[in-house]
């Protein structure tokens, strides 16, 4: 009887506790900030943030608006696109490098005459909104980039 204690005493000391499910939203992450090349523009890089779609949800509602229509007697929600814009930059381009301003003439009209073409202009928030309001090619390119997952797990 001794022995057969002894050696239930052992076993339930050598049972490895039963692992309690891994919970999907343990592992989830709402933000993930990678550095991408732009193509076609060597040494230019763009410190883009992936927004999870439940993130970019509340960016979203955050830019919403509700008016009164005064036909149908009901309200409306309308997208404020300036703030969105505005929100939106805030939350996905976090820097840059190496943007030349002779890259600039390829993005939208300017005038570099007084500058050195190689001179970098340095990213500020308000210089990432002109170019995301002013370029096309710039917008499209980030959007591009933010909606594909792949650039944010590394399986490319």
């Amino acid at each position: 009887n001794i022995n057969r204690n002894i050696l239930l005493m052992v076993e339930s000391a050598t049972t490895k506790p039963k692992a309690e499910p891994v919970s999907l939203a343990s592992l989830m992450t709402p933000s993930k900030t990678v550095s991408i090349e732009f193509p076609g523009h060597d040494g230019l890089s763009v410190s883009i943030c992936y927004l999870a779609r439940e993130e970019l949800l509340k960016l979203r509602k955050r830019c919403l608006t509700t008016k009164f229509n005064r036909k149908t007697h009901q309200p409306e929600e309308s997208l404020d696109e300036d703030k969105f814009l505005v929100e939106y930059t805030k939350a996905v381009i976090k820097g840059w490098d190496g943007l030349k301003f002779t890259y600039l003439e390829e993005f939208l009209l300017v005038d570099i005459s007084d500058y050195d073409p190689n001179d970098m202009l340095p990213y500020t928030h308000d210089n990432a909104m002109l170019l995301m309001k002013n370029s096309n090619d710039f917008d499209t390119w980030v959007t591009d980039v933010v909606g594909d997952l792949e650039n944010f797990t590394g399986n490319k």
